[in-house]
């Protein structure tokens, strides 16, 4: 297989359809189509399910996908190496990142480096944290935003500043009756939405209080959750920086207090690679603007 060969499948594999993979890659559908029957008939197996606008992989195509992102990363990575020697006044910066610190720091961070590196471009990856550090583990990424605890033997890390969790609801919900604080024990009866990854601290702190919340959805994403809370399906728990995400004036974010939930942003790289120049200048930058309260 050659390495054509793998760019070729992988950008049908995250376009999802043959024809917005061939405008990607500038060639001709037929073409690209031929090219793919090559490789199965090569492989000996059938990696698409076709019939439909989108295409599906067979399992062998799932296996496959997994081998091709991590050869591409490594070729990808080790070119990026070569060519960014210099002081990474040019290049790509890539990173991946979780929606509810993403979405805050990600913006205005690449707008403040684009004002000193012209050069350097950005491909941003969003995802869940387990699936942020796989992307950082095979090279798609160099740094990774998450609220994943990582490993100290394999990651170097920097650890922002504690935020606590707060409550987002529609302005006429009866929760709370402070106007910017919401008290644990008043979300008794209210059906909650809460990101899986603070399911298991939540509901610790909800039955200390006395208490077993109704937590109505469990969700990956922030912008979910948001959206749910906006159209009436619960409150949500999300970081207090998430009401920066609010556009509707209908709807309200609060402090979750007595006991106060805190969270921070882990900021995460491979210990025994690199960095690129471009992606190196980028870090120093995010610790000279944001700080940090650890290096790991």
């Amino acid at each position: 297989m050659e390495i054509k060969d793998m760019r070729a499948f992988y950008a049908i594999v995250e376009e999802g359809n043959i024809s917005h993979a061939a405008s990607r890659l500038d060639v001709a559908q037929p073409a690209l189509s031929r090219q793919m029957k090559r490789l199965e008939g090569a492989l000996g197996v059938k990696l698409f399910e076709r019939g439909s606008r989108r295409i599906r992989l067979t399992e062998a195509g799932r296996i496959l996908k997994g081998r091709v992102e991590h050869i591409l990363g490594l070729v990808d990575g080790t070119v990026r190496e070569i060519q960014d020697v210099g002081e990474g006044s040019a290049g790509e910066v890539r990173i991946g990142t979780i929606t509810s610190s993403g979405a805050n720091l990600v913006p205005g961070l690449l707008a403040a480096f684009h004002e000193r590196y012209k050069g350097v471009t950005f491909r941003v990856f969003e995802a869940e944290g387990a699936r942020v550090l796989e992307l950082l583990d095979n090279r798609i990424i160099e740094i990774a935003i998450t609220r994943t605890e990582v490993e100290n033997e394999g990651y170097a890390s920097l650890v922002l500043a504690n935020e606590p969790l707060a409550v987002l609801l529609q302005k006429e919900a009866p929760c709370g009756e402070a106007a910017d604080v919401v008290r644990l024990e008043e979300l008794e009866d209210m059906p909650v939405i809460i990101p899986l990854r603070w399911q298991a601290v939540f509901l610790a702190a909800c039955r200390k209080a006395g208490f077993e919340p109704d937590i109505i959805c469990l969700s990956d994403s922030i912008v979910q959750d948001v959206l749910s809370a906006k159209a009436g399906l619960g409150v949500a728990i999300l970081p207090l920086s998430a009401r920066s995400l609010l556009t509707d004036e209908k709807m309200v974010c609060k402090r979750l207090v007595e006991p106060e939930i805190l969270t921070h942003t882990v900021i995460a790289w491979k210990k025994d690679r690199p960095l690129s120049a471009a992606a190196g200048n980028f870090l120093a930058m995010m610790q000279e603007q944001l700080g940090d309260t650890g290096i790991a």
